[in-house]
Parts: C-alpha cells; structure tokens; sequence
C-alpha cells in the first residue's frame, strides 16, 4: 500500500511539478485514508472498492471535519486512483461516482482602500522592525504574492530600476510581477539601512529576517500581520490572503484587465481569477446603492 502512495508522491514532485506544501498536504490525506483501510481489513489501495471510499467519507463526517477539508481528502483519494489507472496500476476506480459534500461558493474577504490605507500606517518606520514590517505588508498589498513567495524572496529577485519582482510561485513557475514605487522605496530602505540590523550571520539571501537573522516562516509573517491587522483596527479575519484578495479586486476596480491579473497572480487558470469579478459586482452594487436616487 505504502509503495503505491510514495510512487504517486514522486510523480507529484517530479513530473507534476507540485509545491512541496501541497505535496505534504496529499500524503497526510491519503495517510488517513490508508489507515482507514487498514482497519476495514483492506490491505491495498488498488482493491478498495466504493463503498469503502463512500464508508471512509461518512467516518470523516462523523468526526466533524468541515465539508471543505473532507473534499479536500476526497480530491487525494480521487488522483491516487487517476494516477494508478494511468500507470496500469490498476483496472478500477472506486471514487468514480462517489459524490463529495456540496461546498457553498464563498467570496474571498477583501479589505477596502481605506482599509489598506490604515493598516499599511501601523508600523513605526522610524525602527529598524518597524520599517521592515511596513516594507513586508506594503510588498504583498502592491504584488498579490502568496505569503510563501513573499517569505521566500531574495535579494536578486528586485530589479528596481525595472520596478519588477521576480517570483518562483507553485510548482516552480517563475513570473515577473510589477511593483508600486512606494512599495519599492520602502524595500530599498529597508535593505539599505535596516536589513543589516537582522543579518547576524551573513550566510542567507533572503530580503526579510527575523531578529534571530532567519528568514521568515509563513507562519512567523501571519502572526506580525495580525498584530498590525488588530492595531489598525482591522477584522482578526485579516491573513495575507486577505492582502492577495484586496490587490486583486482593486486591480479590478481600477479597470485592469483581468489577464494581466491572472498573470500577475499566477493562477494557471482564468476561472479562478474570474472569482473577482464576483467581488467587483458587490462592489457597483454598493456604489449604486450609495449614489443612485433610485436605489
């Protein structure tokens, strides 16, 4: 069972190109359905039937894991068996109509101007944590990066005569990103007169440390942006998705076409920039009903 779920995590990694995040999210989800089959006396993947994958989705219900992270684990199950058939692994595919939880279309949360405004004024540039703080937050409201790529960035990703990032998204796409001249005065300084308060060893590439000299962790980022999130009296809803959401749909707002945002988000695919015109829609709707005698 085993040998069949390291071949499929190898094919993730090597041909599909995956995240090594994501890869590590579908091996702890096919862990748990491993084990489950283990327990219902089934000792390989490539014999589960389905009623197994449908008793397996009612256990997870059970244990009241929300509908979106039993589809999540629904969506594992479903490409080990894609990746089996492909490979002649296997002759059958037990998840083929098994229905997974129904999932309400939620609108991603978006901060207004205003908003952003306020929480990019938060941090005291006049401190060496201050000003890379504000150069952090600024970055990520004027790029769109995911939290990851903004932790992962470089000294030679920024080429600021060009005012262009260079970032290595998912699956190791590199993509080249426009950057707002405020954001890039605030990242110079910061490299320039602050990053060497932070540098202690002298031996990383990184653009952001933390006070110990590291770069940061993703969760060490979230945790500094809900601090200045709650100082400008923001929602403590507010993540650096959150930021990815606001430049998006501000983009959008100001006329940009949406290709040139899918690029600069890097989403592969336009459907899933598409969920911002959504957002734009409440947005007129709103204006309209501020400003229109009628409304």
């Amino acid at each position: 069972m085993q040998q069949d779920i390291d071949a499929f995590l190898r094919y993730l990694v090597a041909d599909a190109g995956l995240a090594e995040n994501t890869v590590t999210a579908y091996r702890r989800d096919l862990r748990d359905f491993t084990n489950f089959l283990r327990g219902a006396g089934q000792d390989s993947v490539r014999t589960a039937t389905r009623q197994q994958v449908i008793d397996y989705l009612g256990h997870l219900r059970k244990l009241g894991l929300k509908r979106g992270t039993v589809a999540r684990k629904l969506t594992a199950i479903r490409q080990i068996y894609k990746f089996l058939l492909r490979e002649d692994l296997t002759d059958t595919d037990p998840t083929a109509n098994v229905d997974g939880p129904r999932l309400s279309k939620r609108l991603p949360e978006v901060l207004s101007e205003e908003q952003c405004m306020r929480l990019l004024q938060v941090p005291d540039v006049s401190t060496p944590k201050g000003l890379r703080d504000a150069a952090m937050i600024t970055l990520l409201y004027a790029t769109g990066l995911r939290v990851s790529e903004l932790v992962n960035l470089d000294i030679h990703a920024l080429n600021v005569e060009e005012q262009l990032v260079r970032v290595k998204g998912k699956g190791g796409k590199e993509r080249l990103v426009p950057v707002a001249p405020a954001a890039l005065e605030l990242v110079s300084r910061y490299m320039t007169t602050a990053r060497a308060e932070f540098d202690k060893h002298g031996n990383t590439s990184a653009i952001f440390l933390t006070r110990l000299g590291r770069p940061f962790t993703r969760a060490g980022f979230w945790k500094m942006l809900k601090q200045h999130a709650a100082a400008a009296g923001l929602p403590n809803t507010v993540s650096p998705h959150t930021l990815r959401h606001s430049f998006a749909t501000h983009l959008l707002h100001g006329g940009a076409d949406l290709r040139a945002i899918q690029e600069m988000l890097g989403h592969s695919s336009l459907s899933v920039t598409e969920t911002y015109t959504h957002v734009s829609d409440l947005h007129k709707k709103q204006v309209y009903d501020e400003s229109h005698p009628r409304a």
